[in-house]
């Protein structure tokens, strides 16, 4: 098994459009949003022999707690059956020695892996036998709700939770709703005015204004990207920021206000974003990070009774994995364990 650099966008990304497990952070434009923040990245082809059967992006982050090497949802593999768990963990094992020489050049205390791979007791072994161990905090959605939108928008509909159904309905009766679509930048920080005020009622780290129109600007250079702006009697009361990418949907960033909290502006704003998709080719349609285990106290709970009301499934991947590589990576195990206490996650 050999590990090569990939610079090739149509290689890369036309092997992930044949991946099952996959999000756009995995993509080439994350890994442009990436560099257009400052942040050094290689994009690793993973071969046996010459078949490219896995690929991983690595960025390297530099905070103050120290440095280490991030791969979000990564490796996406395609692997046969007959390969089984073995090239799996082979494929790891492989990949982890190329970033353990990269880690050393960049003076980095650990890896980070937030894996692709399916939670179960095969794949949680392989990292655990490959010498990770379970993060103190996870870096992205762990817990994803997936709906599948092949079927017609009345299937769609009729599937969804009564109560969703309904609301849809009566928004699209309402003469005061208006739902607005586009690609234009400028409308980042209309949306990031609501994404402020949303902040602090669901106990988030926000990202900052340069930090969305820099992944805007990546994205939209390819057209996977849109804005959606909900108003009611012409003020914007909802909004989201929404990816398409490799037959997949994303509703990647949401914001709403209190001031109409009976005017189910989201929910006519979310399903439009959904027929968007279909109209865009899109197998599926992912609603992002869920709370864990559907768990009513969590400070995502009703955000995520929200997005289980359009039908689906959940999807589970294997927790974020860290691989430390000298004593420094205890003090940001320590520093990252406190704040995830703090914040009730």
């Amino acid at each position: 098994m050999e590990i090569k650099l990939i610079e090739n966008k149509d290689v890369w990304e036309n092997f992930l459009f044949d991946c099952e497990d996959k999000t756009f952070l995995s993509s080439w434009n994350w890994g442009e949003f990436q560099k257009a923040m400052g942040n050094k990245i290689w994009r690793f082809g993973i071969y046996e022999g010459e078949e490219l059967i896995g690929i991983a992006l690595a960025i390297k982050i530099t905070a103050k707690r120290g440095t280490f090497l991030f791969l979000p949802h990564a490796p996406s593999i395609v692997l046969t059956k007959e390969k089984g768990a073995v090239t799996k963990y082979e494929l790891l094992k492989a990949l982890s020695d190329e970033l353990k020489k990269i880690a050393k050049e960049e003076n980095a205390s650990f890896i980070r892996i937030s894996p692709i791979w399916e939670r179960n007791e095969e794949n949680i072994k392989i990292f655990k036998d490959s010498g990770f161990r379970i993060a103190p905090i996870h870096m992205h959605p762990e817990e994803t709700w997936e709906l599948n939108i092949t079927p017609s928008e009345e299937e769609l509909l009729m599937k969804m939770r009564k109560t969703t159904r309904y609301l849809i309905k009566k928004s699209q009766k309402n003469k005061d709703i208006e739902i607005i679509q586009n690609q234009n930048i400028d409308d980042i920080e209309k949306f990031n005015n609501l994404y402020q005020k949303t902040v602090d009622r669901h106990h988030f780290v926000p990202f900052s204004l340069n930090y969305l129109k820099n992944e805007f600007s990546a994205f939209n250079s390819d057209n996977q990207i849109s804005i959606f702006l909900g108003k009611h009697k012409g003020e914007i009361i909802s909004s989201g920021i929404f990816i398409f990418w490799s037959n997949v949907g994303f509703y990647h960033h949401g914001a709403s206000s209190l001031k109409y909290q009976k005017i189910p502006v989201s929910y006519l704003l979310q399903w439009e974003a959904i027929k968007e998709a279909k109209r865009r080719g899109c197998e599926f349609f992912n609603f992002w990070g869920i709370a864990p285990n559907e768990n009513s106290k969590h400070p995502w709970a009703g955000l995520t009774l929200f997005k289980m009301g359009f039908g689906g499934r959940k999807r589970e991947y294997v927790k974020t994995q860290d691989l430390p590589l000298n004593l420094k990576y205890w003090l940001n195990f320590i520093i990252e364990k406190i704040r995830k206490q703090k914040r009730g996650l």
